[in-house]
């Protein structure tokens, strides 16, 4: 899958398209309903699918300490989308520039002069432009003008309400993992790159590997069962915390560490998925690393006392 890096990496090659455009934060199954529509019509009009997607979020260039929580990464939405069978994604770095674009102005540099679309895939719900004007109807009618068809996406329901990124934010800060997993089609995990820590796990004998989240904030917190997978393994057992580490670290921005149950594995600059099974316990400040340590072993007994329930 290709990645176009900005409207002025577009080239007299990508005209001509089937395109999509949002979020799709979590890629969940209502997002796969607009890109199943996305690949179909590509084959009907045997064009390439793109997918346009904002770096920031809108929400996280307005207000980033306050905006939702992110489900995925760029990256893991980038392989998402790849695992899909999309055959690019443009992102769109969001500015004032873009912040400043009416959607008239956006449906004529992007969709008509930059990607010369052909059809329009749409959720039913997207809106874009300063103005808020570019809804489905909106892009329907200037569809006539720039000689593109478009058409939305049923929207994809679960127990009588509409899937969307929110409920699954919901259900993770539960850790509803049942619930999270129905509406995303597949297990919660976070996966990235393992980066050097301050190194205490090592030196209270439960190494950890750090990963590099590429995010303010997770849609969870706290200590959790998990299995790892990447770097030669699969499904490796392990417990997890995310979070800020309140006892060693009085930075804001989360973090996710985890242990590996019986292994010894060097994992720094490898790139590991970490699913979520079920939560031990909040993210707790402890008093001194002696009580840290005392409290990580027993979550690490409970742990073990998870998976031999799950065998039984």
């Amino acid at each position: 899958m290709e990645l176009i890096r900005g409207l002025h990496n577009l080239r007299p090659r990508h005209r001509g398209c089937v395109a999509t455009i949002g979020a799709f934060d979590g890629v969940h199954l209502g997002h796969q309903a607009v890109i199943h529509h996305l690949k179909e019509k590509a084959a009907e009009l045997d064009l390439p699918s793109v997918v346009i997607v904002f770096e920031p979020l809108p929400r996280e260039y307005f207000s980033p300490v306050e905006a939702p929580a992110r489900i995925m990464s760029f990256r893991e939405k980038f392989q998402a989308m790849a695992d899909l069978g999309v055959d690019r994604v443009l992102r769109i770095r969001f500015n004032e520039a873009l912040r400043a674009m009416s959607a008239q102005q956006f449906v004529d540099d992007v969709f008509a002069a930059g990607l010369g679309a052909k059809y329009l895939v749409l959720g039913d719900d997207f809106r874009f432009g300063n103005d808020r004007q570019g809804d489905v109807q909106f892009i329907q009618q200037q569809g006539e003008s720039h000689g593109y068809d478009a058409g939305p996406t049923p929207t994809q329901e679960w127990e009588g309400k509409r899937i969307s990124s929110t409920r699954i934010r919901h259900a993770l800060e539960q850790a509803d993992f049942d619930r999270a997993e129905t509406m995303l089609g597949r297990a919660y995990s976070i996966s990235g790159k393992v980066i050097y820590g301050r190194q205490l796990g090592q030196t209270i004998g439960t190494p950890t590997a750090n990963l590099e989240l590429c995010r303010l904030r997770a849609p969870l917190a706290g200590v959790y069962v998990v299995e790892v997978s990447g770097a030669g393994m699969t499904g490796a057992r392990g417990v997890a915390n995310v979070g800020v580490r309140p006892t060693v670290n009085d930075s804001i921005k989360a973090n996710l560490e985890v242990h590996l149950l019986d292994r010894e594995i060097e994992l720094y600059g490898q790139h590991i998925e970490v699913t979520f099974r079920h939560k031990l316990r909040d993210e707790m400040k402890f008093d001194s690393v002696d009580e840290l340590k005392m409290n990580i072993a027993t979550d690490i007994e409970n742990t073990r006392a998870w998976f031999q329930r799950l065998q039984a």
